[in-house]
């Protein structure tokens, strides 16, 4: 009865990427996944395993495809929407590390006020 088997949840982060990705479609791809993986960044800061590992591997493949943008100002939004990520996991650690990779004044004053606990 296949009616009643499970099936394994494919995550947008888990896909592999075909091709070379360009600036606007590696913004696209950070957005999508740090918008799944926003329910697993809240579990893990309850601790729950399988949602922190789940939020784990979202940041981690998010922040590969964020060093691969060339334009700086796209780069800096990715990264923001990254530590938006890590600061719904009190992830405070790595999101101080990639605050301080944000160069554009304007962006690092968003998450300052966003996000005060990183200064």
């Amino acid at each position: 009865m296949r009616w009643f088997a499970r099936k394994t949840q494919h995550d947008i982060w888990d896909e592999a990427i075909e091709g070379p990705l360009g600036d606007i479609e590696a913004a696209e791809r950070i957005r999508a996944i740090c918008d799944a993986a926003a329910a697993s960044a809240a579990g893990s800061s309850r601790n729950d395993k399988r949602e922190c590992e789940r939020y784990e591997r979202a940041a981690k493949v998010a922040m590969e495809i964020a060093m691969k943008i060339s334009d700086g100002l796209m780069r800096d939004d990715a990264v923001r929407r990254i530590v938006d990520l890590c600061m719904t996991a009190n992830d405070l650690k790595t999101a101080q590390i990639l605050f301080r990779a944000i160069h554009a004044s304007w962006i690092r004053e968003t998450v300052q006020r966003d996000h005060p606990t990183l200064v």
